[in-house]
């Protein structure tokens, strides 16, 4: 039987991936990033001879059902800021590399176009550091994998929906998705606030990073990210932009150093409304946090969904 091609090595695709490789089926897995886990993001700032790290994308998962709670338990994640929420430890990627363990993964891979052939489906797809957000795809001719027996799509909606057919891309434009923008800051003193903030204003949520369990403590590293009103009227700001107005908001001294980091997709404001999407006799399927919910644990259980739906085709 030839392999299934997936393309998206966040929650949603390493859940379905995980799922497929578990009863038997041959997987691979494609993914622009440099490794797998996407919103489950760590980030390494280098700053006079030592290394920052800071959470990026997701802050804590928390997890509703057993399913991603024995995921949580076996991956060693721990709980901050209370018994309810979890974290991976040195940092939220550990939990992609843990789901990722063992898996054909192909990274820094921009998958351009899907195309039947006999015996199934070809994946395009290009060198990830030669695309540039909203600009043309530079013109090199891509390389195919292929053929796959199935392939399921798990990027977010707008991304997906060009290499999808109108019959399942048509759905998918009711997802709707906040950005976000994100500072990481780092502090050569501890700050005088609460480890964790929700606020009103262009800041949604900051947090003293190196509080989480498995963080140098000795550093004192934010992450402020920015609310939705603010990361949609500010989304094409120059970072430093972006940056000086979230310090603003911040009752701090000036930092070591503060970089920014914007997510086209982050929040989830409207959703599919269904686990997943699947065509049998295409073979063709889609899954993301975008059916369900805007939560780690929702990307989770479409993953798995999409994953049933393949095993009994």
């Amino acid at each position: 039987m030839r392999p299934i091609a997936i393309l998206g090595a966040g929650l949603a695709g390493l859940s379905a991936a995980q799922a497929l490789t578990a009863a038997g089926r041959e997987i691979r897995l494609f993914d622009k990033g440099r490794a797998a886990g996407g919103r489950l993001a760590t980030r390494r700032i280098e700053h006079a001879g030592q290394t920052h790290r800071f959470d990026h994308g997701a802050q804590y998962l928390r997890a509703e059902r057993p399913g991603f709670a024995a995921l949580l338990e076996a991956a060693g994640t721990l709980p901050w800021p209370d018994a309810r929420r979890r974290v991976a430890a040195p940092g939220m990627s550990a939990l992609g590399r843990h789901m990722a363990a063992g898996l054909n993964l192909s990274s820094q891979r921009h998958v351009t176009a899907l195309h039947a052939a006999e015996g199934g489906w070809m994946v395009a797809h290009l060198d990830a550091g030669l695309v540039r957000p909203g600009r043309p795809l530079p013109e090199v001719a891509p390389e195919r994998d292929g053929p796959f027996d199935a392939v399921l799509v798990t990027f977010p909606a707008e991304q997906a929906i060009p290499l999808l057919p109108a019959h399942m891309a048509g759905p998918l434009g009711a997802i709707e998705y906040a950005p976000c923008w994100t500072v990481l800051a780092g502090f050569d003193a501890r700050l005088d606030l609460p480890d964790t903030l929700r606020y009103h204003g262009p800041i949604g949520w900051a947090a003293r990073d190196s509080a989480k369990p498995g963080r140098d403590a000795g550093q004192e590293n934010w992450v402020i990210q920015a609310g939705p009103e603010f990361s949609r009227e500010h989304l094409e700001s120059p970072p430093e932009t972006v940056v000086a107005a979230l310090l603003a908001g911040l009752p701090a001294p000036t930092p070591l150093f503060a970089v920014a980091h914007r997510w086209r997709f982050s929040l989830l404001e409207v959703a599919l409304g269904q686990p997943c999407l699947w065509d049998g006799a295409l073979r063709l399927g889609y899954a993301s946090d975008g059916c369900l919910a805007g939560r780690a644990e929702s990307a989770w259980e479409s993953g798995q969904a999409l994953a049933l739906k393949v095993l009994a085709a």
